[in-house]
């Protein structure tokens, strides 16, 4: 049973909108002591504006060079990635930056803040490289914290933050720019499972709120029935 203080995530609703995200047959190969590891082998996904999905399979199955695709994170893929109508293969590295930057919102399983910084500063900063105004990116900053329980910690270091609140604040500064697609790879991996659990719904009902798509890696089957969509990445292969 759900804690009181944090009710049911939103109920999977229908695809509507355009296209996001559209691989088509995505491969990438590995040689590893003289052999060729297929990781991804033909994969076609496509995900639509405001819609949550699931990518499920065991450690080991390919969902996080998956996520590195759809991210644009490194080179080497076969296959045609279409993100927000704009083909990858096509733009060279300072073009790819931008649409990385512009379009997509990252959440990983260790939240990689800057130590040094506050939360609110953690959420400022991608805004301020992005060419948001100061005093805007901190009130927008401000505004993202306060929707995940954090108006009382935004002057806290990550050091001075629970593991939960941390990775609250990773999601606050995936969230920063609007993107169009959340990218996550086992966001609530590195948490007890009741922390898990309200940080997943916290995340969830924000991406929801603020109209982006997400595409959610977890190995954890009991999450698929939250989001819009699963996929099963298996042997290289959706399912």
């Amino acid at each position: 049973m759900s804690d009181p203080a944090y009710p049911s995530l939103s109920a999977p609703r229908p695809a509507t909108g355009l296209p996001v995200v559209r691989l088509t047959g995505v491969t990438r190969s590995f040689e590893q002591g003289g052999v060729r590891i297929d990781v991804l082998r033909g994969v076609n996904l496509s995900i639509r504006a405001g819609e949550i999905v699931a990518l499920l399979g065991p450690s080991g199955s390919g969902k996080s060079t998956l996520l590195q695709a759809v991210g644009l994170l490194e080179g080497g893929f076969g296959g045609s990635i279409q993100i927000a109508g704009e083909e990858a293969a096509t733009m060279n590295d300072e073009e790819r930056t931008a649409l990385r930057r512009d379009r997509l919102g990252f959440v990983y399983q260790f939240h990689h803040l800057l130590p040094d910084f506050t939360a609110l500063e953690n959420v400022v900063l991608p805004q301020l490289v992005a060419g948001v105004d100061r005093k805007d990116a901190e009130e927008h900053a401000g505004e993202l914290l306060a929707a995940l329980g954090l108006s009382q910690r935004l002057d806290h270091r990550p050091s001075q933050l629970s593991g939960g609140e941390q990775q609250r604040v990773a999601v606050a500064r995936a969230l920063a720019n609007g993107p169009a697609l959340v990218l996550a790879d086992e966001p609530t991996g590195n948490l007890d499972e009741k922390t898990a659990d309200r940080v997943l719904q916290e995340f969830v009902k924000l991406v929801r709120e603020r109209g982006s798509a997400a595409l959610i890696a977890t190995h954890n089957e009991r999450l698929g029935s939250s989001m819009d969509r699963v996929v099963r990445l298996h042997e290289g292969v959706l399912e």
